[in-house]
C-alpha cells in the first residue's frame, strides 16, 4: 500500500534534517503507530504520507514515497487526497465551513460528486460514527471532542483508503478519547489503513498492529502489538514514552495539604456566561493557598478554559467576586499578578528566537540571564536558544510558553493543557518545574485531561461539571481512588 524508500527531508528554514534514511512498508488495512520523543520526526512522516511534503512544506527531499505504486512527487495534492485522508491535532485548522453538516459533505462536494451520492455518503458516515446529534450545529460551539469527530467524519465521507492522524487525542478528555478509540476501531474493522502519530498510547493498545519508534529523525525500533505491550517500565521510560497502562499507575506525590501557605485566591459565587448562551460558570466558590498545584479537570465543554481566563483577568466575571491576598481584584489587577499559558502555543510566541522569547517583557527582572539559562536547561531548551519559535515542533513550542511563564514574577500561574504535545520525559520536566515553582510560594492552576501528568504533579483536584464544582479534594493515598474513578480507571 505505502512504501517509503531511503527518505530524508530537511525543511528550508532548518539546518538539520528532520528525518533521515527512512525505510518502511505499510500494508493495506494495517494500524500503525508512530511514537517517540517530541521533535523526533513523527509529524514530518505524516506530512510525507498525505503529500503536504513536498507540495506544501518546502525543503530538500531525497528518496521516494510511493502510495499504491505512485510517487507523491508525480501526484498533485488533490490526487493524493483521493487515497489519503488527514486529521490534524487541531481540527480547526482543517475546517472550511461553519456548520457541521456542510463540513462533513465538503470533501464530497470538492470532488464533484452527484448530490445523491453525497447524501448517501453523509447518511452512511453519520450512522457509522453515531453522530446524528452533531448535525446542523455551529462548528465553533462544539467541544474539542465533537470537533475531532466532525474532522474525522469529513474525511471518512470523502472515502480515502488511508487515514493519517497526528496526535488526535491531545486536547480530548477521557470520554472523548474513548469515543475516538471507538471510531478508530470502526476504521480498522472496515479495512482502512490507519497511521497515527501519538504521545498518549493507552487508548490505542488494543488497536495497533505495529509500532514504529523514532529518535532524532530515524526509525530505531519496530514492534508488533505483543512485544510493545510487554515492554518493561524501565525500557518505556528510557524511550521517553507515555504510560501504556494508566490504571496501574501508583500515587506519585505525598499529601501536601499541611504544607500549603496563606490564602492567595478566593472566588465567591462566581458567575459567567457568553452573550446569548446559558451560564458557563454558575455560583462557583473556591479558595486556594500558596504552593498549591491545582489540577482543574472535567469533560470538554465543562467551563475549564473560561474559568482560567477569568482567573488571569482576560475575562471579567458577570457576578460574584475574585480576591487576591484578601483584596478584591478587578481584571486589570489579575492580569498584572498572573500569567496564562494558552492551549495553543502559537498565540504566545512573538520573537525571533527562544532566548529572546523568554526575555520579552522581563527586562527589569534581576539576574534575568541566569534565570533564563536555568529555565532553558530545566526544560531541555538550551539546544534551541537561537531557533525561531515557529520552526519548533508542537511539543517544543509548548515547552517554550511554559518556560516564559516560569521566568516571570507572577504570583498566580494558570496553564491550559500544558502537556498536550509533550512526551513522557518532557512531561516530567514540566512537572518538576511546577513543583519547584510551588515550593517558591506560587499558586499554580493546571487545566488538564492528562491523568498521568496529574498523578505526577498535582496536590489537589477541582473537577468541573456543568459550570459548578463537582468535586474538590486534596490528592493523597486516601483520595487516589476518587481520582481514578473520575478518569474511569478504577
Amino acid at each position: 500500500m505505502i512504501a517509503i524508500k531511503e527518505v530524508s527531508f530537511r525543511y528550508h528554514e532548518d539546518r538539520d534534517e528532520s528525518i533521515s534514511s527512512i525505510n518502511l512498508r505499510i500494508k493495506q488495512g494495517e494500524f500503525v503507530l508512530f511514537c517517540g520523543r517530541s521533535g523526533c520526526g513523527k509529524t514530518t512522516v505524516t506530512r510525507l504520507l498525505n503529500g503536504l511534503i513536498p507540495h506544501f512544506y518546502e525543503g530538500s527531499l531525497q528518496g521516494e514515497v510511493l502510495i499504491k505504486g505512485r510517487s507523491i512527487r508525480d501526484m498533485k495534492l488533490h490526487q493524493i487526497a483521493q487515497l489519503v485522508g488527514s486529521v490534524f491535532q487541531d481540527p480547526r485548522s482543517q475546517f472550511f465551513t461553519v456548520d457541521t453538516t456542510s463540513e462533513i459533505a465538503f470533501g464530497c462536494e470538492n470532488k464533484g460528486m452527484a448530490r445523491e451520492e453525497m447524501i448517501r455518503r453523509l447518511d452512511d458516515t453519520v450512522a457509522a460514527m453515531k453522530i446524528a446529534k452533531l448535525l446542523e450545529r455551529n462548528i465553533f460551539k462544539l467541544s474539542s471532542g465533537e470537533k475531532q469527530k466532525i474532522a474525522i467524519a469529513s474525511v471518512y465521507a470523502a472515502g480515502p483508503s488511508v487515514f493519517v492522524l497526528d496526535e488526535p487525542s491531545a486536547n480530548l478528555d477521557q470520554q472523548a478519547t474513548e469515543e475516538l478509540r471507538d471510531i478508530l476501531c470502526l476504521l480498522k474493522e472496515r479495512g482502512h489503513t490507519v497511521i497515527i502519530a501519538e504521545h498518549r498510547l493507552h487508548y490505542l493498545r488494543d488497536l495497533i498492529d505495529r509500532v514504529i519508534y523514532m529518535e532524532q529523525g530515524r526509525i530505531t525500533g519496530e514492534y508488533d502489538r505483543q512485544s510493545f505491550l510487554a515492554m518493561s517500565e524501565k525500557e518505556r521510560q528510557n524511550k521517553g514514552l507515555r504510560c501504556i497502562f494508566p490504571e496501574e499507575l501508583a500515587w506519585q506525590r505525598p499529601d501536601r495539604k499541611k504544607q500549603t501557605g496563606e490564602e492567595v485566591l478566593a472566588l465567591d459565587r462566581l458567575c459567567f456566561g457568553y452573550m446569548g448562551s446559558p451560564p458557563v460558570l454558575d455560583g462557583m466558590c473556591l479558595k486556594a493557598g500558596k504552593g498549591e498545584i491545582i489540577g482543574v479537570a472535567g469533560l470538554n465543554g465543562a467551563g475549564k478554559s473560561t474559568f482560567a481566563k477569568i482567573l488571569c483577568g482576560l475575562l471579567g466575571e458577570k457576578k460574584g467576586t475574585v480576591k487576591l491576598l484578601s483584596a478584591q481584584a478587578k481584571t486589570g489587577e489579575r492580569v498584572k499578578r498572573s500569567y496564562f499559558v494558552m492551549q495553543d502555543a502559537d498565540y504566545q510566541l512573538f520573537t525571533e528566537s527562544v532566548e529572546e522569547e523568554l526575555g520579552l517583557g522581563n527586562e527589569s527582572l534581576p539576574q534575568l540571564s541566569a534565570k533564563i539559562e536555568a529555565v532553558m536547561e530545566s526544560l531541555g531548551l538550551s539546544h534551541f536558544r537561537e531557533c525561531h519559535p515557529a520552526s519548533l515542533s508542537g511539543g517544543q513550542k509548548q515547552r517554550v510558553t511554559i518556560a516564559v511563564a516560569l521566568v516571570k514574577r507572577a504570583e498566580l500561574l494558570i496553564l491550559d493543557e500544558p502537556t498536550s504535545g509533550l512526551d513522557a520525559e518532557n512531561m516530567r520536566r514540566v512537572a518538576a518545574m511546577l513543583q519547584k515553582v510551588s515550593e517558591e510560594g506560587k499558586t499554580v492552576f493546571v487545566i488538564t485531561h492528562d491523568y498521568e501528568f496529574i498523578v505526577h504533579t498535582c496536590t489537589r483536584i477541582v473537577y468541573l461539571e456543568d459550570g459548578k464544582i463537582g468535586a474538590d479534594f486534596f490528592l493523597n493515598d486516601n483520595n487516589f481512588m476518587q481520582l481514578k474513578r473520575l478518569f474511569n480507571f478504577a
